[in-house]
């Protein structure tokens, strides 16, 4: 069957359109900064900061969790003689913490008690690396995927977004209460460890998109259609056998994937859809007409060359292996640009699976060698920790390891 190869010189060749438009704003709105000067046309959205999502329980929240609007990833590496007991220490003080942050309370040493009283909806996902195990003398309950991924060809790995020896994933739907609880565990933590690495990433603001919808990247794309769902697809996310510490637990994988905007502002649409092998505007694949439809892989046109090229990314992530997915809760990243670019954005790609050898690597090895769209991402960063199952009131994150 013929085909279509796709690389970005070649889809230069189809050309670039753009169209633009402008919206004028009234005086009044461009300098109040709202519908109105008494503010009656802003909806009271107070409910967001005062919403919880309750910390106890047999898994850690922030998994399952609908995805907040912001996130800050937090890799941490411990400080020379830390040992057992230092780390009982360590998560005892944060449980407290984290416990008290999530329910709009202070920490007991909190310096700034105000910023804790809107909780937006806080979470606090705590998960573990190969160190944190050595360093607890616990490693032979170390499940064989928790170390670093395999080499890929296209990555391009920096130490400043890789590895790690405990993470702490930090979401709410406001970046102030996120701010502070990083800034919290943070200060908590320096007696154990430092902080290797610091990843910021954002969504929609609550209410901006329906509930449930796939977000988008700063490609433009709908991100995550094929994603797993919490309760139908519960044991392909969570761990259900092996080491007490991790029942209830789930394996993390933190990529952090840089995009090359500039160079992908110069494909038209046409070939946009091509190199995704989706709609751009709904998400549907390119034989269907609605995100959810499924891809018919074997279609072909009149020309008899797949209307789904080889190399598109949606063939390249599926899978004939049902159990190869897994849950992504990822977030965009804009951050500031490197001299002499025009931009440094891309995404901060986060997955939860049962286990990351069996679902993460296969899919991940068929991206690396034929994906098209990796003539516009680059892998950056890559760290994968265990998150240990929850905690019930009177117990502390990682008790079952510790305690073992």
């Amino acid at each position: 069957m013929k085909d279509r190869r796709f690389g970005r010189r070649a889809f230069l060749a189809t050309g670039a359109a753009a169209l633009g438009g402008a919206a004028a704003l009234g005086g009044r709105e461009l300098f109040t900064g709202d519908g109105g000067a008494d503010g009656r046309d802003r909806p009271d959205r107070g409910d967001i900061g005062r919403a919880t999502v309750d910390f106890h329980g047999e898994r850690q929240a922030g998994v399952a969790t609908p995805a907040q609007a912001f996130a800050t990833f937090v890799a941490f590496d411990l400080l020379d003689g830390v040992d057992r007991e230092a780390l009982i220490r360590w998560m005892r003080v944060w449980t407290d913490d984290i416990e008290r942050l999530t329910r709009g309370a202070p920490a007991l040493t909190d310096t700034e008690p105000e910023l804790a009283l809107l909780p937006a909806r806080l979470t606090v996902t705590v998960g573990f690396g190969p160190g944190f195990l050595a360093a607890a003398g616990r490693e032979e309950l170390r499940p064989s995927w928790l170390a670093p991924l395999p080499e890929f060809p296209i990555d391009r790995l920096r130490e400043e977004f890789s590895g790690g020896d405990l993470v702490a994933q930090v979401c709410a739907d406001d970046e102030v209460t996120v701010a502070h609880a990083v800034r919290v565990l943070t200060k908590q933590a320096r007696s154990f460890a430092r902080p290797r690495w610091v990843q910021r990433g954002f969504r929609n603001t609550p209410g901006a998109v329906p509930e449930g919808a796939t977000m988008r990247n700063l490609m433009g794309q709908l991100d995550g259609t094929r994603n797993l769902r919490p309760g139908p697809d519960d044991r392909l996310i969570w761990i259900s056998d092996g080491p007490e510490w991790l029942r209830g637990g789930t394996g993390m994988v933190v990529r952090r994937i840089a995009m090359n905007l500039d160079t992908w502002d110069e494909l038209d649409r046409p070939a946009r859809e091509l190199v995704i092998g989706r709609r751009l505007d709904n998400g549907a694949p390119l034989t269907g007409r609605h995100e959810h439809d499924e891809p018919d892989l074997e279609a072909v046109d009149e020309r008899g060359l797949s209307v789904i090229p080889m190399f598109a990314h949606i063939r390249r992530a599926r899978s004939d292996n049902p159990d190869e997915r897994f849950l992504r809760r990822s977030y965009n990243y804009d951050d500031p640009p490197e001299p002499g670019e025009l931009s440094n954005s891309g995404l901060v790609f986060v997955t939860f699976q049962a286990d990351i050898e069996a679902q993460f690597t296969p899919i991940q090895r068929r991206l690396a060698e034929l994906d098209s769209l990796n003539d516009w991402t680059t892998p950056i960063g890559s760290a994968v920790f265990a998150v240990p199952r929850g905690c019930r009131p009177g117990e502390y994150l990682g008790q079952p390891l510790l305690e073992a």
